[in-house]
This record gives C-alpha cells, sequence and structure tokens, in this order.
C-alpha cells in the first residue's frame, strides 16, 4: 500500500448522499432514469449506479441534472456540485485495486459508513473478526493457484479493514456465526485455536455480540445463506443487504427486501444460542481444539 487512499467513510458516504439527493430530485420532476441518462449522454443503469453511489461523479453531469431537475438555487447548486468534488477522493481500498474486485470495493465502501454490521455465516468466521493465521488459510482456501503476493495482498485487505473496529466511530456488530463454521478445522488445530482465542477476546468488547446457532437447529431462517445487513448513522441513507456470490455479490436496498432479511436476522438471533452460552461454547471449543 502506498498510503495515499483517504479513509472510505467519508468519501462513501457522500457519494451516497449525493445520489440519494439526486435520485429524490429526479423522482419530484417526475424524470425517468432513462430521460436523465440521455441529458448526460449516458445509459439509465449508469443513473442507477449514481443514484446509488457506487460510481465516481462528473461534476459537468450533474450540472446538467440538475438543471434537467429544475434546481435553480445557486445556494444548492454550489452544495451538491461541492458534494462532487470530496465524494471522488480516492479511498484506501483503491490501493488494492489489483486484487479487490469492483464488486467487493462497492461492500468496503458500505462497511466503512456503517452505524451497525450484523451478518450470518455459515461457512466461516467474519472476516472483521477474523485472525491473520486464519484469514490466510480462508484466502488460501479460495486462491488455490494465486501467486504468495497476491494471497498476502488479500490478507493485508482483511487486516485494514479490521481498523474501522478500533476507531471512535466503529460500528456495533452483531454477528450470528454457525457452529459448524467454529467446528471445521480451518488452516488446522493451532489456528483454529488462535481464531477461537480471538472470539473470545471479541465477546468482551462493548461494541460486539457473538452468537452461535447451534448445529442441527434447522427453524426458519437458516436456509437463508450467509448475508450482511449494513445500517447507516445518516437517517438519508437506506439499509443495505449484502449478498456474496462465488464471483460477484447482490446488494438490495428495496424497503420489502431488506425487511425480509432484518426479520430473517431477528429470528436467526431469537433461535441461536445467547451471547453468554454462546461465550460458553467458544470456552468449550477452545478446549477441545
Amino acid at each position: 500500500m502506498n498510503g495515499t487512499g483517504q479513509t472510505g467513510s467519508g468519501v462513501t458516504v457522500r457519494r451516497l448522499l449525493l445520489g440519494s439527493q439526486l435520485r429524490r430530485l429526479r423522482e419530484a420532476q417526475g424524470v425517468s432514469r432513462e430521460d436523465a441518462g440521455y441529458e448526460i449522454r449516458a445509459s439509465e443503469s449508469k443513473i442507477g449506479r449514481m443514484e446509488l453511489g457506487r460510481v465516481s461523479f462528473k461534476e459537468r453531469d450533474v450540472a446538467d441534472l440538475l438543471t434537467l431537475y429544475g434546481v435553480e438555487d445557486g445556494g444548492q447548486r454550489a452544495e451538491l456540485l461541492g458534494m462532487v468534488r470530496t465524494a471522488n477522493e480516492v479511498p484506501w481500498w483503491h490501493d488494492y485495486a489489483d486484487v479487490v474486485p469492483a464488486w467487493f470495493q462497492t461492500y468496503l465502501g458500505f462497511e466503512e459508513a456503517a452505524g451497525v454490521i450484523s451478518c450470518y455465516e455459515v461457512q466461516f468466521v467474519p472476516g472483521l473478526l477474523q485472525t491473520e493465521a486464519y484469514a490466510r488459510a480462508v484466502v488460501e482456501l479460495g486462491s488455490l493457484a494465486a501467486p504468495q503476493r497476491e494471497i498476502d495482498r488479500r490478507v493485508e485487505v482483511r487486516l485494514r479493514r479490521q481498523r474501522l473496529l478500533q476507531g471512535e466511530q466503529a460500528p456495533a456488530v452483531y454477528a450470528v456465526i454457525d457452529e459448524a463454521a467454529l467446528r471445521r478445522p480451518c488452516g488446522g488445530p493451532e489456528v483454529m485455536r488462535g481464531q477461537l482465542a480471538r472470539l473470545l477476546e471479541l465477546t468482551e468488547h462493548p461494541g460486539i455480540e457473538i452468537q452461535v446457532m447451534p448445529l442441527g437447529f434447522a427453524g426458519a431462517g437458516v436456509e437463508s445463506g450467509t448475508f450482511s445487513l449494513l445500517s447507516f448513522r445518516e437517517p438519508d441513507l437506506a439499509e443495505v443487504v449484502y449478498l456474496e456470490q462465488f464471483t460477484t455479490a447482490l446488494y438490495l436496498d428495496r424497503p420489502r427486501e431488506v425487511e425480509e432479511y432484518r426479520d430473517t436476522l431477528e429470528r436467526l438471533r431469537v433461535d441461536s444460542l445467547t451471547v453468554e452460552q454462546s461465550r460458553e461454547l467458544l470456552r468449550t471449543l477452545h478446549q477441545e481444539a
């Protein structure tokens, strides 16, 4: 890493807020995404990505859209155009573009901007809670033919992500982990002992709650598979559900879809071991490892 990248939280929030503002202005004027795209010589999907804060903005494009949307007030235009300049700063993960695909860069931005990160993990310990040795074992499993330097850089990214748990604006983390993930010997016994010890330490963290979904449970919710729900500090920003797939990811932000996953997560938390019961299980697994 060359150190040029800025913290991603502020950049992501500004992109999300600017995109949200543009969407509201467009909808208030009854302008379709297709017509908005035509105005700036872009596609309808490009307008959609702009409004979701997933691409950089060109000041000329935003100025043209503001005109189309009837924004004539000089102060409002200046404020929004000023957001364009700050929203285009380069986040830290730009330095890792060789190992971080664009679809995951989007998630990194959401993760750093989140006030609450809730997740259900079936196969592995959540990335934010992994030790370096465990992270390396996971990366190696998914990158069997990758050169060592690529593996090293992927591990660096995972560890760099964890810094957000140490800041004053650290998000709250609520993790439900399937017991099978804790019993799977990823990296071997020594690596798992270290990872279980790390999870035990994190159960004492005031902003982190870890619950374990016991083996054999087959209630509603477990069929959903791994997912994350990210909630933001800014009230104008909608919650986002993240569903990672093998070579891409889905991001859901429609209220009905988000509500379904929020309800699923609540069911999972109710059906899992309590925080204290989960801590006791982690102690037992650590002793057995």
